[in-house]
Parts: C-alpha cells; sequence; structure tokens
C-alpha cells in the first residue's frame, strides 16, 4: 500500500489511510493517489470508502468494487456522474509469463503452481494482469496486482520529479511539462497507463528480432526447420497480445468519449487542464494503435514465413523431381539398346564382331552426352539460386 498527497510542486507519503478519512486531512488544493493491492484493498475497503465519501462525496458502487477485485477482467471503462473507472491490463512481471506469486498467509493452503508456457522466453512474457483505476476529482484509487512492479516504478518517477531541487526550475506551463508533477487525478492516470504501453512498445523489439530468426531459418532452404511446437505458439501469443491491445484500445476510446461528452469546462483554467488531459488520451491511444500494428504485422509476417517456406521446399522438391527426370530420360534410350542386344537371337548387328561391345558401349556414350548437353543448354540440370 502506498499513498501519495499531491499538489502541483509537492509530493508527500502518507503511511496509513486511516488518518485521511478524516475531515480537513487533506489540503483542498491537493489530491490523493491511493494504491494497493487487491488483497490490500478487499482489507481496507471500509477505510477507502470513507476517504471517498470524506473528499469527494461519494463512494465506489458495488459492481465497480467487483470489477476493480477481478484478476481476470478485461481492458474496459465505464463511468457515473462522479468518477470514471478504467481496467487496463498490463504485462506481467513473471519470469516465465506468470506473475510474480505474493507471500500467502500462513493458514493460506498453497495454491498449484500454474503450468509453464512453452515457446522462447519473449513470447513467455505475453501475459498480463489487470489494474483497476478509479478518477474522481480529489482522488485516483489504483487497484494492482501483488507485485505492484509499476506503481513502484512510477512512485519512484513520481518523487524524484518532486525532488527539491526541481522545485525552483521554471516552466512555460507546468502542466505541459511532462516531468513535472500530474496536476489531477486522470493526468496521473493517463501517465501511469502510458508507461505500462511503454511495456509493450518494449516488447516488440524481442518479438521482432524472434520472429525475424524463425523466418531466416524458414526461408533458407538447407535448414531442416522442426520448430514447428514453439513456432505455433507463437502465433497464438500474438492473436492473445492483438486481443489485449484491441480491448486496450476500446477502453481508451470510451474514456475520450467520455470526456468529450463532459459539459464545457467553467472557467480558461478547467479549459486548458481537459485539454491536456484529451492531449495525453490521444497520445496514450495512439502508442496502443502502434502496438496493436506491429502486432499485427508480425502475424502476417509470421504467416508469410510459413507460406513461404513451404513454397521453399516445394521449389526444392521440383528441382529435385526435374533432375531425377532428366536422368531418367537419359538413361532411357541406353536401357534400349541394352534390352535389345540382350534379346536371345542368334543374328544381331555386331554381336558376333570383336570390337561390337566397343562399338556399342561408345554409341551409348555419344548418346549420353548428347542428351546430357541437350537437357544442359535448356537449364533442366542447372541448380535454381
Amino acid at each position: 500500500m502506498r499513498i501519495f498527497e499531491i499538489n502541483t510542486s509537492q509530493v508527500s507519503e502518507h503511511a496509513a489511510l486511516a488518518p485521511l478519512a478524516l475531515p480537513g486531512s487533506c489540503s483542498a488544493a491537493s489530491y490523493l493517489w491511493i494504491s494497493l493491492t487487491r488483497d490490500e484493498f478487499r482489507a481496507s475497503l471500509p477505510e477507502v470508502q470513507q476517504i471517498l465519501q470524506t473528499l469527494c462525496q461519494t463512494q465506489l458502487v458495488d459492481l465497480h468494487v467487483a470489477d476493480l477485485l477481478n484478476d481476470q477482467l478485461p481492458s474496459h471503462s465505464d463511468y457515473t456522474s462522479q468518477y470514471d473507472v478504467l481496467v487496463f491490463r498490463r504485462l506481467a512481471s513473471g519470469g516465465n509469463g506468470q506473475p510474480a506469486p505474493a507471500t500467502p498467509p500462513a493458514a493460506t493452503p498453497a495454491a498449484p503452481a500454474p503450468r509453464p508456457r512453452g515457446g522462447p522466453p519473449v513470447l513467455r512474457r505475453i501475459d498480463t494482469r489487470p489494474v483497476g483505476f478509479a478518477v474522481f476529482d480529489r482522488v485516483l484509487l489504483s487497484v494492482h496486482p501483488e507485485d505492484g512492479a509499476v506503481r513502484d516504478v512510477f512512485a519512484a518517477r513520481l518523487l524524484a520529479a518532486a525532488a527539491p531541487g526541481d522545485r525552483g526550475t521554471p516552466a512555460l506551463d507546468v502542466r505541459a511539462v511532462t516531468n513535472r508533477v500530474p496536476t489531477s487525478p486522470a493526468d496521473l492516470m493517463l501517465r501511469v497507463i502510458n508507461q505500462i504501453v511503454d511495456g509493450y512498445l518494449d516488447l516488440r523489439r524481442e518479438l521482432t528480432k524472434q520472429l525475424d530468426h524463425w523466418q531466416a531459418e524458414l526461408i533458407d532452404p538447407r535448414s531442416r526447420f522442426t520448430n514447428w511446437g514453439a513456432l505455433m505458439e507463437s502465433r497464438q501469443s500474438l492473436h492473445h497480445l492483438d486481443e489485449i491491445c484491441e480491448d486496450q484500445r476500446a477502453a481508451m476510446q470510451d474514456w475520450l468519449d467520455n470526456l468529450e461528452t463532459l459539459p464545457p469546462p467553467k472557467d480558461a483554467a478547467e479549459g486548458r487542464e481537459r485539454e491536456l488531459v484529451m492531449i495525453r488520451s490521444r497520445d496514450v491511444l495512439e502508442h496502443i494503435e502502434r502496438v496493436v500494428h506491429h502486432v499485427r504485422r508480425l502475424e502476417q509476417n509470421a504467416e508469410t514465413a510459413v507460406q513461404m517456406h513451404f513454397s521453399v521446399q516445394g521449389h526444392r522438391a521440383n528441382d529435385i523431381m526435374r533432375v531425377l527426370t532428366v536422368l531418367t530420360a537419359v538413361f532411357l534410350p541406353l536401357n534400349l539398346i541394352a534390352g535389345i542386344f540382350g534379346m536371345n537371337f542368334e543374328f544381331i548387328p555386331l554381336v558376333h564382331k570383336a570390337d561390337g561391345f566397343w562399338i556399342a558401349m561408345g554409341s551409348m556414350l555419344a548418346i549420353a552426352l548428347l542428351l546430357v548437353l541437350i537437357f544442359w543448354r535448356k537449364r533442366y540440370l542447372a541448380r535454381t539460386r
């Protein structure tokens, strides 16, 4: 559990939830970021609801609480008249594509270990866990998986942005500078989501390198590619990643549509703030679309490489059959001559001559050389480059 009180220039971290539920405990010019794991959220739900009631005069509805606690929920967006809910799936941080296990309580029996996924290590990383966000006017509530890797990384970045040495640095517009402290819960949520999407962008390079290696093996006619199981798992993983990114894009598009339906801003400052949130939302959506485009291109490349592999193998088989056919055509007249001289007739030309054998052998050799020369000029025996 990590709790931050944030304003335009300072970030302070609180140790417990209970004091924040008291009226006046949070400055009117600041907002809270309450980040918990699912187990912490389940255990601290009454305190969280009390803080929301004190600061925002509302509470989470039961269905949204269930969504934030659901570990299998796909990316989606929902809203009420007083807050928004966004669920966004991030890459799991476990080494084998599984989430880092939390330490279970002593009284809870250990769950059976999940079956390890096959394929290259880069493809085992395509496993995701949902991160839930509830965006209020003065509170951002985020519910993370048990490892909390995204939360800790962004919390360190947030504290660094509010370091004392950075407060005196002038800026043209604090809200427009990306390394400054987020000015609203929506801005903070979008920055966390942007960090999640950057993980997918980093994964593209490793996926491209792995699939390029397989593509080179598939196209090489001298290779004997046998890793079909891993290739099929990679195609399934890419298809799964495509579905995840499509859900992310749909969720962000719903978020944007909801922003556009809000009533007009009351003043210029609020309008500027909403405009910056819209810009950052469109930037996140553009990053997601880049991932979707790249994943689909990788799927097409993998499919094209498989088709080219079988085309190359078929072409190689055609080359072999052409050579065998030419050799058969070369030896066919020789077999005819050998069959004629093998007949059991008493009077056959050249049979009773002393040099008849050498005449027949010379004729057969000349015919063979002539046929080889003809087939070579017609490129029936030429190797395909």
